[in-house]
């Protein structure tokens, strides 16, 4: 205890000056500690068609070269697909009904090409849509 009676705390053994006032600061460091099951949903969302990495980053307080590392680490570890191997995804059917008696609805397509998403509608020539794949997956 000091003179003044409050208790003094001293920092290093060795010294001598007496601290009479310590403010602790309180909130993020600046350095956040992320769990793995974090990153990776972090990662699945950064990963979604028409997802940008900068505002999938900023949404999380991250950094867009650290959602590229955390990809980088969990293809390593075989958790994600590398870049260059065919992401195969499925998406349920569903028809109600004889599709005579609805009305003509114009569908859409989307497929899925490593990073690149292809959108058109059902009226496209398949052999055009052919002619796009191949290009899209020869230019990865």
């Amino acid at each position: 205890m000091g003179l003044d009676g409050k208790k003094d705390v001293h920092f290093d053994g060795s010294s001598v000056e007496v601290v009479s006032r310590l403010e602790v600061l309180e909130g993020p460091s600046g350095r956040r500690v992320r769990s793995a099951a974090e990153k990776a949903r972090i990662v699945a969302e950064s990963l979604m068609p028409g997802a940008q990495v900068s505002e999938v980053a900023r949404k999380h307080g991250a950094t867009r070269w650290q959602v590229y590392d955390w990809r980088r680490r969990l293809r390593q570890r075989g958790e994600l697909p590398s870049h260059g191997a065919p992401r195969s995804t499925f998406a349920p059917l569903l028809v109600e009904g004889p599709l005579e008696k609805r009305p003509a609805l114009q569908a859409r397509l989307e497929i899925a090409i490593g990073d690149v998403v292809v959108r058109t509608d059902t009226t496209i020539d398949g052999e055009h849509l052919s002619r796009v794949i191949r290009a899209v997956r020869a230019s990865q």
